[in-house]
């Protein structure tokens, strides 16, 4: 695709969610539900939290897109995670993985082992985490290390895994952190922007995860986790300039999350080259 035509499709998509007000349901971290299902509002999607098998199952086969998040690890998720990942494949519903402390236990193993089978449409983590799971996966020699949610790794580190983890599935992977790297295992674009604010409150990176699968339900993978990811950047970029502090900042962040418009999004673009293609999200003149 050309600078063009990405920049175009993710307006489209940002104007699509906003139109339409697609569902997007999500197995989150209890302890970040609120905060996903939020900005999937401020952005103009729907919002549902799943925990039963049958509900999840359910969702599998009639929501437009599902997003699955590791962080909380219920045990009766060794059953129903593998049975609404299978759901997804069958009926072709494209959906987010974040393999949120990969390695900690042999449940999330067991459970992330067996996603390779249904091929996630968009993979998003820290470099830790998306190293980690392409060892697990077998793309990769070296794996990560975790520390807790937290990355030990710098996302350049993660590129390779990235890549393979994008060219097995089929779909994106978005490796976030201090810049986000967002590939289709062809196309790689490394965003800049956000904030360190982001490290202060707890959830940025499964409200992500969650924006990302709202998205899916417009657009490809790759545009998608693009949109997602730049949305984020741009967001957390003016909140940071308007709150200097933790809880004010989470609160201008939704606000401009909601505020921030296809066009909006689009003219903040310009390549500036870095590992193939880089866009410059840094956008300190802000939105106006």
């Amino acid at each position: 695709m050309t600078e063009e035509q990405i920049r175009e499709a993710m307006a489209k998509a940002v104007d699509d969610v906003r139109e339409k007000n697609p569902l997007a349901p999500s197995i989150t971290n209890t302890v970040t539900q609120d905060f996903v299902a939020n900005a999937q509002l401020a952005i103009g999607g729907s919002a549902a939290m799943l925990y039963l098998a049958d509900e999840c199952e359910a969702m599998a086969k009639l929501a437009p897109a599902l997003y699955i998040n590791m962080g909380t690890a219920m045990p009766f998720y060794a059953d129903t995670l593998p049975k609404t990942a299978r759901a997804l494949q069958t009926n072709q519903t494209p959906w987010t993985l974040d393999p949120v402390g990969i390695g900690l236990s042999s449940l999330r193993t067991d459970i992330l082992k067996q996603f390779k089978e249904f091929k996630p449409s968009i993979v998003r983590g820290n470099a830790s985490e998306i190293i980690a799971l392409a060892k697990l996966w077998g793309l990769v020699e070296t794996g990560g290390t975790v520390r807790g949610v937290d990355s030990t790794e710098k996302v350049s580190s993660a590129k390779t895994a990235a890549l393979e983890l994008a060219k097995f599935t089929g779909g994106a992977v978005a490796v976030s952190g201090a810049e986000d790297l967002v590939t289709d295992g062809t196309e790689e674009i490394l965003c800049a922007g956000g904030s360190e604010l982001f490290t202060k409150i707890t959830g940025s990176g499964c409200a992500l995860g969650g924006v990302m699968a709202i998205y899916l339900t417009v657009a490809t993978p790759f545009i998608a986790a693009l949109t997602a990811t730049t949305m984020f950047n741009l967001a957390g970029s003016k909140a940071a300039a308007l709150a200097p502090t933790p809880a004010s900042f989470k609160v201008n962040f939704l606000d401009t999350l909601y505020e921030l418009t296809g066009e909006g999004v689009a003219d903040k673009f310009r390549a500036v080259g870095s590992f193939d293609k880089m866009f410059d999200a840094m956008f300190k003149e802000g939105l106006n």
